[in-house]
């Protein structure tokens, strides 16, 4: 319990968490060392020259009561007095302070202003701030007199340079291992930076360095990306080669269907035309992500255009205003992301009369959306029509032609391969579907 109420308070960053793993034994071991060493020797030792000063104050004051009077008060405790290093004068009541006086981080002296308040009778007041001696107001018989001696005889001398010799070594080491922890961390937030950057389409230089285990995981990550983009190649260069090698045949059909009359001829043209448009798709979903260099691209413009396009080649996409607070330009593969979205919009005039377009571009995201008025995609669904060579029926009705199952498979690997993901919904503004393709900036 105690863990997950404190999860939302810990860094969520590498270098926080290990400052933190850092900061924590050392704090807590100089809050430990400065209490206990208070305890034994500010406290302790305090108590021991306190009472040893006790007793000759004591002696001092034995003399002073003693005095027939207060004007005989100097010369009667001057044999007691001297040798032990105390002065003694007389003082009207009114240059008594009020009240006991000492600079607040003396710790020391609020020890010995208690052990002199319980032992001394007579004791009116204790000054502390006086430089370099004590100053002791007590009640005598003969009326208030001040009693003066060095501090060191009953406390330790500077005893804050304790603390700020604590404070300051504590400071100087934690540089020293935040220096040293910052070279340790270095190579694993590259290693994050590289894997970020290939989530996202982008082949970022990276080579293994640091600690034994970092440079594991870096030449796992190598080889793992290594193996990745040859299966990649490998597929596109299989599916490129199959499709290229059936456009022959298919030229000859269209040629030899020429001949024929156009009665006879039209349906085989729509066959042929139809397993055309399916190689274009397979060339396309072979391609996926991968064609085309990223580059920044500023969003608003570049969905304005392929609407743009989209209304001269016949389709009824309306842009809507944008939306969000952010600006400038998002790092993408303009001609892939180009695909995504054109094959959105594609699927949401094929399987409805209109589409609507917007782009919402913040701080942090970029989210394109694409919604319909057609039937929509049932829920329970929705995973399944992202699936290559998928075709839901009857929510997404396979005889409005030209389709193979490709166009959301496509829009979903190309939004994956730039660090997003295609969301799909039920739109709430025309009652179709609304698919959205979301990427961090």
């Amino acid at each position: 319990m105690f863990f997950a109420w404190s999860k939302r308070y810990m860094p969520r960053g590498i270098y926080g968490r290990a400052a933190l793993i850092l900061l924590l034994p050392v704090v807590f071991l100089q809050l430990v060392v400065t209490v206990i060493f208070a305890q034994r020797h500010f406290e302790g030792v305090t108590l021991q020259m306190t009472d040893t000063v006790l007793r000759e104050l004591n002696m001092v004051m034995t003399e002073v009561n003693g005095a027939t009077d207060a004007a005989a008060i100097p010369m009667q405790v001057q044999t007691v007095a001297e040798p032990l290093d105390i002065r003694v004068r007389t003082v009207p009541a009114a240059d008594v302070p009020p009240q006991n006086t000492r600079v607040w981080y003396d710790y020391s002296g609020r020890v010995l202003t208690a052990r002199l308040a319980d032992e001394l009778p007579g004791l009116l007041a204790v000054d502390l701030k006086s430089n370099p001696g004590v100053l002791l107001y007590v009640q005598s018989d003969n009326g208030p007199v001040e009693l003066q001696f060095e501090r060191r005889r009953i406390s330790a001398a500077n005893p804050h340079q304790l603390f700020v010799y604590t404070v300051f070594f504590g400071v100087v080491m934690t540089l020293i291992a935040s220096i040293y922890l910052r070279n340790q961390l270095r190579p694993i937030k590259r290693l994050a930076r590289a894997a970020e950057a290939f989530g996202r389409g982008r082949h970022e230089p990276y080579s293994p360095s640091g600690a034994v285990e970092v440079r594991a995981a870096g030449n796992a990550f190598v080889d793992m990306r290594n193996r990745i983009e040859r299966q990649i190649e490998q597929r596109t260069l299989m599916l490129s080669g199959v499709s290229h090698d059936l456009r022959t045949p298919l030229t000859r059909m269209r040629l030899s269907l020429s001949m024929l009359e156009d009665e006879d001829a039209e349906p085989l043209l729509q066959d042929v035309d139809d397993m055309q448009g399916m190689l274009d798709e397979f060339l396309n979903f072979a391609k996926g992500a991968a064609e085309g260099e990223p580059e920044d691209v500023d969003p608003h413009a570049f969905v304005s255009q392929i609407v743009s396009e989209a209304n001269r080649a016949g389709r009824d996409v309306t842009l809507l205003a944008a939306e969000g607070d952010g600006s400038g330009t998002v790092m993408m593969r303009k001609v892939a992301m180009r695909r995504a979205v054109d094959n959105l919009i594609s699927n949401a005039v094929r399987y409805g009369a209109r589409a609507e377009v917007s782009v919402m571009l913040s701080e942090k995201t970029l989210r394109i959306r694409v919604e319909d008025d057609g039937p929509g995609i049932p829920e329970d669904r929705r995973s399944e029509a992202t699936r290559p060579f998928t075709r839901l029926d009857p929510a997404r009705n396979q005889d409005k032609g030209g389709s193979v199952g490709l166009g959301l498979a496509i829009a979903t690997d190309i939004a994956r391969a730039h660090g997003g993901v295609l969301r799909l919904g039920k739109s709430t503004r025309m009652g179709g579907l609304r698919a959205d393709i979301v990427i961090a900036r």
